[in-house]
């Protein structure tokens, strides 16, 4: 069928006013790297807990992350990575969906989730994106920015999520967390339900809110409102999907403009835990604070953490700080007394920081 093609903006680059939102949708790049790359290296070898936590060092497996090829949809095949624990005993699994982009984690998976001591860990990659690729967002090829959206990688990640199922019928169970990252937290609720085990989701810079309106409140934020409705009226109308629009295809963009987030993670039966930064420049604070009064009145159990000062990457770089490392000590923390819940180290850090100090009180 032949594409009718309208007047749009820029086809292949996001203008500037508009770069918020692609910024927005990428997971790590750049700076953030860098940043996360000097601390976790720092600690690489050395457990991210407190002192008072810290376990006695164990004959460590081999920890380090292989290639795994994983069935998609109709043929088609997600690169992926998997680790086995770093630290005996092995007490918990980790699914990790990243974000936007088509550079993939090979380089530096070792070093992100160094601070997973007793986890498994399998990382997806989008269709398309291979561990090793290193293209920056904004230099994504056109075949690759063609196909993403967020219908498709739901689906092949789902089919990806059943045959690890299904690979992992004759293992011992292990409580598994589903974790996401800036994009990749949107696509949680619908693969909660492939997940045996799932003992909670946990979101990284992601807002909680449907993309739309976090978008909208970026662009506020920003005072770029009249861009954000151009590309709307730009997205309700006729152009093929395939149309490239502020560096995404039409396709993206009609997905995100309907894709339900808030209400499922408000519905939703599992524990949630969320961590974002302070200093978060591409997700306004306004975003986390409206997603954090609707999620008070869930049934199970929420729990949030601003990390102070820190970026979208959860990076303090002034201080040396990988706010990310600080996300896996307390899930590591949770899975040393799994009953307690996962929200349960996020209580026990605010009753320790509600209570008096010694010398207050002498």
């Amino acid at each position: 069928m032949a594409h009718c093609f309208v007047a749009v903006p820029p086809s292949r680059q996001a203008s500037r006013v508009l770069a918020f939102l692609l910024g927005a949708r990428r997971w790590a790049t750049g700076a953030v790297l860098a940043a996360a790359f000097g601390a976790v290296a720092a600690q690489a070898t050395a457990s991210p807990l407190s002192p008072a936590l810290a376990e006695p060092a164990h004959a460590a497996p081999s920890g380090r992350f292989e290639p795994l090829v994983l069935p998609g949809e109709r043929g088609v095949v997600l690169q992926a990575l998997q680790r086995s624990e770093r630290v005996l005993p092995l007490r918990y699994r980790v699914i990790v969906v990243p974000g936007s982009g088509c550079a993939g984690l090979g380089a530096f998976a070792d070093r992100y989730f160094a601070g997973l001591l007793h986890a498994q860990v399998l990382v997806l990659h989008k269709p398309g994106v291979s561990p090793g690729d290193r293209t920056a967002p904004a230099d994504c090829p056109h075949n690759f920015v063609s196909r993403d959206r967020h219908s498709t990688w739901l689906a092949h990640a789902r089919a990806a999520l059943r045959a690890d199922a299904l690979l992992r019928q004759e293992q011992p169970a292990l409580p598994q967390l589903l974790v996401g990252i800036s994009e990749g937290a949107e696509l949680l609720p619908a693969l909660a339900p492939e997940v045996p085990q799932l003992a909670g989701l946990v979101l990284i810079g992601s807002s909680g809110l449907d993309p739309q309106e976090a978008g909208a409140l970026q662009a506020r934020r920003q005072g770029v409102q009249g861009d954000w409705a151009a590309l709307g009226q730009i997205v309700a109308g006729a152009p093929h999907d395939s149309v490239v629009v502020q560096g995404r295809s039409l396709g993206y963009w009609r997905d995100l403009w309907n894709w339900p987030l808030t209400q499922p993670l408000l519905h939703g039966p599992w524990p949630l835990l969320q961590v974002w930064g302070g200093d978060d420049a591409l997700v306004p604070a306004v975003a986390y604070a409206r997603f954090a009064e609707l999620a008070a009145l869930r049934t199970a159990p929420y729990c949030a953490r601003r990390i102070d000062g820190a970026d979208h990457g959860l990076q303090r770089a002034a201080a040396g700080m990988d706010g990310v490392q600080q996300v896996w000590a307390w899930t590591e923390q949770w899975a040393r007394q799994p009953a307690a819940g996962l929200c349960a180290p996020l209580r026990l850090l605010r009753e320790q920081q509600q209570a008096p100090s010694a010398a207050g009180t002498s």
